[in-house]
């Protein structure tokens, strides 16, 4: 089930206007800096959502003793490392 998107607003000065009005995608720009600044930014990625040629390689390199799985209990995804010690 997808959950419920909510709008937040908020003001702004004018300088942070003149500052902002040039970004393309204003909304993606603040949910990804608000992410970071919460610290829950994909660390991989950096928020982008999508991984570079270099981050596929790492990624499949990492993968190999690790999973993605899926808990029962938050429905949340999390990294499992199966990797022998």
């Amino acid at each position: 089930m997808k959950k419920k998107e909510e709008v937040i607003s908020f003001k702004v000065d004018e300088a942070m206007m003149e500052v902002l009005k040039d970004i393309p995608n204003r909304s993606e720009f603040i949910r990804r800096a608000i992410m970071e600044a919460l610290g829950t930014a994909c660390p991989l990625c950096n928020g982008r959502g999508i991984l570079t040629p270099s981050q596929i390689r790492h990624w499949q390199d990492f993968s190999t003793h690790h999973s993605v799985s899926n808990c029962e209990e938050c429905k949340e995804n999390y990294l499992v490392c199966f990797r022998e010690s």
